[in-house]
């Protein structure tokens, strides 16, 4: 930033008159505007190209065309991807949790509009997918790319990302509570004042924006009808550990199907992306797109449009028959889902694991009116179980009760979202100690948490950690020419290596100091004979945690850094422990 330019004398003009704390609150606001604005964008652009594709087609028919849409928009996703995004944009909230736990917070500023135009292409064109995770890392990288004009240090920049995302929550669906509390789950930013306040700002301007330029029209919405009734408390226990089971399958699932289709070739994908989705489709017309408008026909009491009559029409008839058509749409979306996904498109998980929630509420209303002879509502029941399979998925009660309280116009349904959400979060971690969000980043030890220490050491990379200060000995030298190296080093600790950079050992000063003035020992005594190997050595690839818990085993300061035999260097437990308390500042909260 050159200090004549115009960015260049904005930033001089606002350090002068501006105070931080202010700046950031403006700055979210700033946020809120631009995640909001996107938001509308999404939602415009998803609809009118969904409408001037499937305008007129029947979802019934044998001819129906619109089963090839699906394929069509993950080719041009690949497309779009490949030769002008050149970079990858897949799982949205994932890539928010790695920018921030290793990318230093910084989000390219394609992405503020790549994720938009890839997620209209395969969810417009019909990918079962959801477009909240999109929109939450084009919201994330305005935040970003904001801070980063600004010159703004980590702890501000990862604020204001958090603020993107808030924001986009809080647009697309009017939520401004769920949106805040989502960034506090799942983002895991600290709960403190200091960033409350700008989650909120962010969150509710993005609301009115989206509210200002659409009215109610929201992705999924829907008026209570039935009140809660406490005795139906047993149900909703069940409930709640049905939808945690379902969570766990949607979780294993859809990553095992990522998996294996990435272990196929481009073409291979596409054509089974193509065969599996038709299919699908065809049987259950639902799994084309995120599934909002028959959700809501469901929710509304007309389970009949589950399923092709083609298909199903005769077996809607039996009570099990139709219990087994609903169960299958449950275990199928996550399939339709994760091949969308695994084939190339971009979309998220939020949309399919609430339409799984609620398929899974209207299964189990379903189940024990019919079969059982109770009358338990199975609007408020398909409700609550999205809630369920929400907090299990994405280990986020907290934003699962809330956003399914905000998209109701209120709290009538607070107990049970409380209960059914509490237990389908537990029953899934017992299962599945990671959301889906995050178990691929835990894996890989890339995921930043809620426990500051782990967090802290999350940041901290042992490479850059490497003391090379140390003075070599070679194995064949003698106590002489030891001596002569002892007098000029700096350090205690001395590395027996060779001229090929083996390492032998180490020699330490207290185990020489003894016999180092003894000059008779200087042409008899070799090195070799006083050197030892230590029991521990780190790999420059080892986790900093993995540093620590050797440095509290060996007891030692000084640890060798060994790749393939040959010696690095060392890490000092002092270096550790400084670096560990700079990143603290760095990142903590006030």
């Amino acid at each position: 930033m050159h200090p004549k330019s115009f960015t260049g004398r904005l930033f001089v003009w606002r350090l002068k008159h501006i105070k931080q704390q202010q700046f950031i609150l403006i700055l979210s606001f700033i946020v809120g505007i631009g995640s909001g604005l996107a938001a509308v964008l999404l939602k415009n652009t998803l609809y009118y190209t969904n409408y001037f594709l499937t305008n007129g087609f029947s979802y019934h028919g044998i001819y129906s065309i619109y089963l090839a849409f699906p394929v069509i928009g993950i080719i041009l996703t690949i497309i779009f991807i490949k030769y002008i995004v050149k970079d990858n944009i897949s799982h949205g909230v994932s890539k928010v949790l790695y920018s921030i736990s290793k990318g230093n917070s910084h989000i390219r500023p394609h992405n503020i509009f790549s994720s938009l135009v890839a997620c209209t292409l395969t969810l417009g064109f019909g990918g079962s997918v959801g477009p909240e995770a999109p929109i939450v890392l084009s919201g994330s990288a305005i935040g970003s790319n904001l801070a980063r004009l600004f010159r703004l240090d980590y702890k501000t920049t990862t604020l204001l990302i958090g603020c993107g995302a808030a924001g986009a929550i809080a647009g697309i669906f009017e939520a401004p509570i769920a949106g805040t509390v989502f960034v506090l789950e799942i983002l895991m930013l600290d709960l403190t004042i200091t960033t409350m306040i700008p989650l909120l700002i962010a969150a509710v301007t993005a609301s009115l924006v989206s509210f200002f330029l659409m009215g109610n029209e929201v992705l999924f919405s829907f008026t209570l009808t039935s009140p809660f009734m406490l005795r139906q408390i047993p149900f909703y226990l069940l409930l709640g550990g049905f939808t945690g089971l379902v969570s766990v399958y949607f979780i294993r699932g859809s990553i095992g199907i990522e998996n294996l289709l990435h272990k196929v070739s481009v073409t291979g994908r596409v054509t089974i992306a193509g065969l599996s989705l038709a299919a699908l489709i065809f049987a259950y017309p639902s799994l084309f797109g995120e599934g909002y408008t028959v959700l809501k026909s469901v929710i509304s009491g007309h389970g009949e449009v589950i399923g092709n009559p083609l298909l199903f029409g005769d077996l809607k008839q039996s009570h099990w028959s139709f219990l087994f058509i609903i169960f299958g749409l449950i275990l199928l979306k996550v399939v339709a889902m994760a091949v969308t996904q695994g084939s190339g498109g971009i979309g998220g998980t939020f949309a399919p694991s609430i339409f799984v929630g609620g398929i899974c509420g209207y299964f189990f209303a379903t189940l024990f009116n019919n079969l059982f002879g109770f009358n338990i509502s199975s609007s408020n029941f398909a409700l609550v179980g999205m809630a369920g399979v929400m907090a299990g998925v994405m280990h986020a009660p907290l934003t699962a009760i809330f956003l399914i309280a905000e998209i109701t116009g209120g709290y009538q349904l607070l107990t049970p979202l409380i209960i059914v959400s509490a237990i389908g979060y537990l029953t899934s971690h017992i299962f599945e100690s990671h959301s889906i969000y995050t178990r691929q980043l835990a894996a890989r030890k890339e995921l930043i948490t809620h426990d500051k220490d782990k967090a802290v050491l999350s940041f901290l990379i042992p490479k850059q950690m490497i003391e090379t200060n140390f003075a070599r000995v070679s194995p064949e030298a003698t106590l002489g020419e030891l001596v002569k190296i002892v007098a000029q080093a700096s350090r205690n600790v001395f590395p027996v290596v060779d001229e090929t950079g083996k390492y032998y050992g180490i020699v330490m000063l207290d185990t020489i100091r003894q016999i180092m003035f003894d000059q008779s020992l200087y042409e008899e005594t070799f090195v070799k004979d006083l050197m030892f190997i230590p029991e521990y050595s780190i790999d420059p690839d080892d986790s900093m945690d993995t540093v620590i818990q050797l440095f509290q085993q060996s007891d030692r300061y000084n640890l060798p850094v060994l790749k393939d035999g040959k010696y690095l260097g060392f890490i000092s437990r002092a270096n550790v422990f400084s670096q560990y308390r700079v990143m603290l500042r760095k990142i903590s909260s006030d």
